[in-house]
């Protein structure tokens, strides 16, 4: 893969494509203008589901808006914060996170360590055998590194024979280019799992 013309938003796609499936049930847990939104929704195919989540009304609007124009009917849209998922959702493949805040918004609203930590947890309470969460961390300016140095730390301490945490970053981009994170819940070999308790038979 060539990255000079990349960024963390085209390699989330990227990664998106390569393992959603048709029939997937898939989060947005941050729906904002809802392209990520469409893109699972038309990955999913109509045998799947997206649930789509964002605090704001204008996101929730704007996702509305731009899934009629495409014609997607997948998407159940929910007007609540990410870290209540668990509420909504019994199990997903996939839960997509973008850290910051609302594109062309309100830049004095936008996601907080506390919630995002809380809502990542919940993510991976839910989340299938051998799927993932992506993680597009946008940091610096108006929302500075509290919620960026929270993630990343958070990310550090998840358990390694549960959890592999892959990071990439644009490591010589001016301007605090944003992160690139998936965790992906690993799949226990058999070998690995506690052997069951028995009786011998009289």
């Amino acid at each position: 893969m060539n990255y000079f013309d990349k960024n963390a938003l085209k390699l989330s796609h990227a990664h998106f494509r390569a393992h959603i499936k048709e029939g997937d049930t898939v989060i947005d847990a941050t729906a904002g203008r809802g392209r990520d939104t469409l893109l699972l929704s038309t990955l999913v195919g109509d045998r799947g589901k997206v649930f789509a989540f964002d605090i704001q009304e204008e996101a929730i609007s704007s996702t509305r808006t731009l899934l009629t124009a495409h014609g997607r009917k997948n998407v159940t849209l929910i007007h609540d914060s990410h870290h209540k998922l668990c509420s909504y959702v019994n199990e997903a493949a996939a839960v997509v996170f973008n850290f910051g805040f609302l594109p062309g918004g309100d830049h004095s609203v936008f996601s907080r360590p506390d919630t995002s930590i809380k809502a990542i947890d919940a993510a991976l309470s839910i989340l299938k055998e051998d799927g993932f969460v992506s993680l597009c961390i946008y940091y610096g300016g108006d929302t500075g590194f509290e919620e960026h140095d929270a993630i990343l730390a958070h990310l550090q301490s998840l358990d390694p024979p549960k959890y592999t945490v892959m990071l990439q970053s644009f490591f010589n981009r001016k301007n605090c280019p944003p992160l690139f994170a998936i965790i992906e819940k690993n799949r226990v070999p058999a070998a690995c799992l506690p052997l069951r308790s028995f009786r011998a038979r009289p």
